[in-house]
């Protein structure tokens, strides 16, 4: 009994619990509150985008200013598949995330060599590479006019086929696809491997001096990182029924950071999820008051920055503590590093 129990509690937490249950039941509400269907399948493939870019940032403390491109090259492989190969689902997000890895393993091979800012201005130069020859590749891409007639294609399992076509019915796939996303990653970050690279976000130099090879870590946290990213871009271009080389600009490359930030992927799993969840809502609900609700949003990630760089999930954890510390007053606190949720 007590080892079922150890398995389930290192399959599942209760945070997990509660953000399948949300999800799970987006649909019943979302309309409801004022929002509309297809806000619930953005958030949620963003969130897949946001927990595989939370990996490399979060976990292994390596920032990558151009992951923007690996969504979109994802996306561009999910559509060139099911037109030119074949209109299968499954082949289709396999093929988007292999070819997502692939791009990815072999920027990586360039990259990581390199610490610190030479890291990250590298990133931003690869990202903003194929951002240029995704606009001007046209017979590929479609340039600027984007890929278009990506189908929503139905969910065969051979003996059921699920059509796709209505947002919720996308929708739930996508939270099928979430659901699985969040399982592996969480024993990935929780297995040897996870722990190599949380030692190298600490120190890069102790952890070559144990005896690890820190390039081969860094190297296949970035492949990992940009074949989730791959399978988000798949999932986007069937929601959007289009690939846009737009999302692999500067910009949506920026604002995935910001999510990662302002939510604590530094000190939580969940930071990534929390992150997103504000972004959209500050883009939908603020968007609704002013034109420049981004003004405020970047506010409010400098305010983050300059006094809780932990970010919302590390506001969570100083105030779960401070009330464990009232409930056992008059015991001293034992100062320990904040962990993971």
């Amino acid at each position: 009994m007590r080892h079922m129990i150890a398995i389930t509690s290192n399959w599942f937490t209760p945070q997990m619990l509660v953000a399948f249950a949300i999800f799970g039941t987006l649909p019943l509400w979302l309309e409801g509150v004022g929002l509309y269907s297809y806000i619930g399948l953005e958030v949620l493939i963003w969130i897949i985008f946001a927990l595989g870019f939370n990996l490399l940032l979060g976990y292994t403390g390596l920032p990558s200013f151009g992951h923007g491109a690996f969504l979109g090259i994802g996306g561009y492989a999910m559509g060139w598949f099911q037109i030119n190969v074949a209109p299968n689902l499954w082949l289709g997000l396999l093929f988007a995330i292999a070819i997502t890895a692939l791009f990815g393993a072999a920027v990586a091979l360039f990259i990581s060599h390199r610490r610190g800012i030479y890291y990250a201005l590298l990133t931003l130069a690869f990202g903003q590479v194929f951002f240029f020859v995704a606009s001007k590749w046209t017979t590929l891409t479609g340039g600027e006019d984007g890929m278009l007639n990506i189908a929503r294609l139905p969910a065969d399992f051979g003996f059921v086929s699920f059509s796709l076509q209505h947002n919720y019915a996308l929708y739930y796939f996508t939270f099928a696809v979430f659901v699985v996303t969040v399982l592996v990653l969480w024993r990935l970050v929780n297995s040897p491997f996870g722990k190599v690279i949380k030692a190298i976000k600490q120190n890069e130099m102790r952890v070559g001096f144990l005896g690890y090879n820190v390039y081969f870590f860094k190297w296949a946290v970035f492949t990992i990182s940009c074949a989730v990213t791959g399978l988000a871009g798949g999932l986007f271009a069937m929601a959007q029924e289009g690939a846009y080389v737009q999302v692999m600009s500067l910009q949506w490359s920026g604002i995935i950071v910001l999510m990662t930030l302002i939510g604590g992927g530094f000190v939580s799993f969940w930071g990534a999820l929390i992150g997103t969840v504000v972004y959209y809502l500050a883009r939908d609900i603020l968007g609704t008051f002013t034109e420049t609700w981004l003004l405020w949003y970047g506010l409010m990630f400098m305010l983050v920055v300059m006094f809780k760089p932990e970010g919302i999930a590390g506001m969570w954890q100083d105030g779960v503590a401070y009330l464990n510390r009232r409930r056992g007053a008059g015991i001293p606190p034992v100062a320990v590093e904040p962990a993971r949720e």
